[in-house]
């Protein structure tokens, strides 16, 4: 069976503590798009960690950890990610990098801070990691894939002096930067190519076999529905689709495979970076769920950017839900809120006099003004409970009044950061 962890808003739901946990009864875990430009962070009891580009199920010794084609593999990022997860005690993870994977380039990085620099206010809020410039390649045919690392010697050094001939022309011209050298990057290519080698595989045909035999597959997916190019904030957006539906693709599988999307969403909202954000709320109240919120605060696993804080916003999570087509609502964080008296929802949203509980598209969106309802707080310290019939009634009233306005199941509770803080609800493993 193959199960999707995905999120429903603007990223950061909990999903690599989902992943972490329901890894232990996969055989396969599978990160299919995004790169290390945003991250996961997990408790369990090898310790903590902040995971950028590897699955969150690399904690288990009987799990094949999988990049799959989808992702921008940056892979000093990754090499270094997996010797820090091994040094802190981890037994060293089974990893598979996809043959058909992109690698991201030094100048793509590059590229991203330039832009970034003279778009100067009107920038697009990026992490400078380089996924923009490193998917803008790889749609316009012009990107390394990890396969093109074992070409002729003479092959690739064509292929980097074409593609030098567009790069250092935008350098001279456009952003007034040092050129690039092509021996410089066939170098580097050779690096890449002795830290990647022991991993390099032909993913979608292990996956072919490893389904006909009947293993358990994760599919791990980055940010959330939010932040999808086609169906999020366009342009304030990611540049890979965060769809559960895009784990097809990104992985190498038939789309018939994915049989459950638990869709991670958060008590409250969060979000890293620009865009529209209707429910955003401000000042020391904003400050005060913000470091009460996550582990020890809600700031950017990557770029440890403080978030941007909001009440739960229903009409954004109902589309997000849809979109991924959620069969589970994995509900996050909701330990966090025992210290409110009141807790807003936003359950609908106001543009131009008139009400919608409908997703708009940008243009409307930056118009909309939040429609809240007050639910009680429960005014109490939820962790450890493991019943759901156990919570505070305040706190089951908050969830399923939740639920019935998402209109998709919540099967699964998480009352607490650590991979055991979890009541199931009706969720099937």
């Amino acid at each position: 069976m193959v199960k999707a962890i995905v999120g429903a808003n603007w990223g950061d739901e909990g999903k690599g503590k989902i992943t972490d946990m329901l890894a232990e009864n996969s055989d396969i875990i599978i990160r299919f798009q995004g790169g290390a430009n945003a991250g996961h962070t997990i408790i369990n009891n090898y310790g903590k960690f902040a995971l950028h580009t590897l699955p969150s199920g690399v904690f288990y010794d009987h799990t094949t950890s999988i990049i799959g084609n989808g992702v921008a593999l940056n892979i000093p990022v990754l090499i270094k990610e997996l010797k820090q997860v091994v040094s802190q005690g981890v037994p060293t993870p089974k990893l598979l990098v996809s043959e058909r994977a992109q690698i991201v380039m030094p100048y793509h990085i590059l590229f991203d801070q330039y832009e970034e620099e003279r778009l100067a206010g009107k920038s697009f809020g990026s992490t400078k990691s380089g996924i923009a410039p490193f998917y803008s390649d790889k749609y316009a045919k012009i990107g390394f894939q990890v396969s093109e690392l074992f070409m002729e010697e003479e092959e690739l050094r064509e292929k980097i002096e074409r593609v030098l001939i567009q790069k250092n022309t935008l350098l001279e011209h456009l952003y007034h930067k040092p050129l690039i050298d092509a021996d410089e990057i066939y170098n580097t290519l050779m690096d890449y190519k002795e830290m990647i080698s022991p991993y390099v595989c032909d993913v979608s045909l292990y996956l072919d076999q490893a389904l006909k035999d009947g293993r358990n597959v994760l599919l791990e997916g980055q940010l959330g529905t939010l932040k999808d190019p086609d169906h999020g904030i366009y342009p304030m957006v990611t540049s890979s689709s965060t769809l559960a539906a895009y784990g097809a693709i990104g992985a190498g599988i038939a789309p018939y495979e994915i049989q459950k999307v638990i869709t991670v969403v958060k008590a409250y909202s969060s979000a890293v970076g620009a865009g529209a954000f209707v429910s955003e709320i401000f000042g020391d109240e904003a400050q005060e769920l913000r470091i009460r919120g996550g582990d020890k605060g809600e700031f950017g696993a990557t770029t440890g950017r403080p978030r941007r804080m909001g009440w739960f916003d229903c009409v954004a999570s109902r589309y997000g839900c849809r979109l991924q087509g959620a069969t589970d609502v994995a509900f996050t964080v909701v330990d966090v809120l025992g210290y409110l008296d009141e807790i807003p929802v936003c359950v609908g949203y106001e543009i131009d006099g008139q009400v919608t509980k409908d997703f708009p598209v940008t243009s409307k969106l930056e118009k909309a003004k939040p429609v809240l309802k007050v639910l009680p707080g429960w005014k109490s310290d939820i962790r450890g409970i493991r019943n759901y019939e156990d919570l505070p009634a305040n706190c089951r009233a908050y969830i399923e009044f939740i639920e019935k306005e998402l209109g998709y199941p919540i099967t699964l509770v998480s009352n607490g950061p650590g991979r055991d803080e979890i009541i199931y609800r009706g969720f099937e493993k």
